[in-house]
């Protein structure tokens, strides 16, 4: 769904969306507004990635690649004037996770209204899982074990 925002011929009008115009139409993608939400969760002390266990494994393909999706874990509804926003998050071990949520909704809420211009709705935070700082040295060691030459 887009956000499609009306405005009148009259002189100056503000919509919505905050975008001053004399006439036509401003249509907001809700991929525009997910790439936003994404971004701005990312920006977030303590968050490690976005998205549950077969979003991030895509996201790893992608990034093989370097094409990263930065609306990966996020989904929005938009209306006419308003959004909501579904986030999925990865923390950082040991960060406080009340807090880590809390500050990923109120940089989202935050991005939503300055760049798109609409009012927020709701932000609802996941925190799916936590990432252990191990993890990444278990697999710098598994590669330093395996048989370079056969």
């Amino acid at each position: 769904m887009t956000n499609v925002t009306p405005t009148t011929s009259s002189s100056k009008a503000v919509t919505p969306a905050g975008v001053q115009s004399s006439a036509g139409k401003n249509t907001i993608a809700e991929g525009v507004v997910q790439k936003v939400a994404g971004i701005a969760a990312r920006e977030v002390r303590g968050v490690h990635a976005l998205g549950g266990g077969a979003a991030r494994a895509l996201g790893a393909i992608r990034g093989v690649i370097n094409q990263q999706d930065h609306g990966q874990g996020v989904s929005v509804e938009v209306g006419e004037t308003q959004v909501a926003a579904d986030i999925v998050i990865v923390a950082e071990y040991p960060v406080e996770l009340q807090r880590v949520a809390d500050d990923v909704r109120k940089s989202v809420s935050d991005a939503i209204s300055q760049v798109v211009g609409m009012q927020v709705t709701e932000v609802n935070v996941t925190v799916s899982d936590v990432h252990l700082p191990s993890d990444d040295a278990d697999k710098g060691e598994s590669d330093k074990n395996e048989a370079r030459v056969l």
